[in-house]
């Protein structure tokens, strides 16, 4: 791999990381990206590209996972319960993603992937303000139901989860925006090594895979971007507890829509240099 592109690696694990401790996301709006592009610099045919790259973020999103975790939990913000219900079975259900995922072409994955982030965005913006008073859901039937949905796509798209169970933990399941956040990040410790393990077993085999990869997984960008994005989520977890909840909410939203409109192509189509 050419120095440019472990250079980009690591700067992308830095705010990967922060973003994770920070909003509660594994950062794959900005991680999936950034890998696809260095996999189609390095020859790699689109359609592995981009399941590499989701495989990849999952296992990168694990160690981040637990890393912002550990952070949240001291802060008090995170609902252990309902995360191991969203975490756990979320992670069964994401197998069935990466399956899927393993069979649709390239150029499908990536315009969902960028659809996703898009839906999760603007039902952000359209929501209600944010709840101050009441308790969150006890519903055990309604975790459930999302840690189905959420898994699946987790696995299906390369994601931890975070991007799209924080606005359904703000919106539907009536948590505070720091609690979704803080609890979000502890699910996605099992959501994302339940998909990196599919990702790893389906791909296994497959030619044309980058080297050091073990199925859909690629070891040297994982350990170039998790290094990094460790330590950083500790910062970010930091300063989360810093910044109002409208603030996260918003900062949340526009990194979501650009990467959304990134991924599925519209800068391309409008010639826009961004």
């Amino acid at each position: 791999m050419e120095i440019i592109f472990i250079i980009i690696l690591i700067i992308t694990g830095i705010l990967v990381g922060t973003v994770s401790g920070m909003l509660g996301v594994g950062g794959c709006f900005i991680m999936v990206p950034v890998q696809y592009w260095v996999l189609l610099s390095m020859g790699i045919n689109p359609t592995i590209a981009i399941r590499v790259a989701f495989g990849t973020n999952l296992l990168v999103v694990f160690p981040t996972a637990i890393s912002g975790a550990y952070k949240h939990h001291k802060k008090g913000a995170v609902y252990w319960r309902e995360s191991l219900i969203l975490g756990i079975i979320g992670a069964i259900s994401g197998f069935g993603g990466s399956l899927t995922a393993s069979i649709l072409p390239g150029n499908i994955l990536t315009i969902i992937f960028g659809s996703a982030i898009l839906l999760g965005s603007l039902r952000m913006i359209t929501a209600k303000p944010i709840r101050i008073e009441g308790e969150i859901s006890q519903n055990t039937w309604s975790y459930v139901f999302w840690a189905i949905v959420i898994g699946f796509i987790t696995g299906l798209i390369g994601i931890g989860g975070g991007v799209l169970i924080v606005p359904i933990m703000v919106i539907i399941l009536k948590f505070h925006m720091k609690e979704a956040v803080g609890s979000s990040t502890a699910m996605m410790i099992f959501t994302s090594i339940g998909g990196a393990i599919g990702y790893m077993i389906l791909g296994l085999g497959q030619a044309g895979l980058p080297p050091f990869s073990i199925g859909y997984v690629n070891l040297l960008q994982w350990i170039l971007l998790a290094s990094t994005s460790i330590i950083m989520a500790q910062v970010g977890a930091l300063i989360a507890h810093k910044v109002n909840a409208k603030a996260l909410k918003w900062i949340f939203i526009v990194i979501m829509i650009y990467m959304g409109l990134k991924m599925i192509g519209v800068f391309t189509w409008l010639h826009l240099p961004i």
